[in-house]
């Protein structure tokens, strides 16, 4: 049987991998990725402490199908976004988007 120690450190090197992500990466597409990353640690971190900690009611569970899902309609709605900035401005550079200026 795998410690609770195991996924946690486990978790903490993908969040770290996804921060890395979010503070280095150029493309727009790429920050999205990065931030499922760090999604995907926080439904590791739950299923782990529901196996670990909880009652054995699959409370964590339920809470990582609704990160899963909040996931799914976020990436959806970056990815529309990205494409509508791509059409005006064609480039999809974060440090580039400007959109929003005066």
């Amino acid at each position: 049987m795998i410690p609770l120690d195991h996924f946690l450190i486990l978790g903490a090197i993908l969040f770290s991998i996804g921060i890395f992500g979010v503070l280095t990466r150029r493309s727009a597409i790429g920050i999205l990725m990065s931030i499922e990353l760090i999604l995907n640690t926080a439904n590791i971190n739950f299923i782990a402490f529901n196996k670990f900690l909880g009652a054995g009611d699959g409370l964590g569970q339920i809470f990582a199908l609704l990160v899963i899902t909040i996931a799914a309609a976020s990436a959806v709605i970056g990815l529309v976004l990205i494409i509508a900035v791509y059409r005006n401005t064609k480039n999809i550079f974060a440090e580039n988007i400007n959109l929003m200026k005066w």
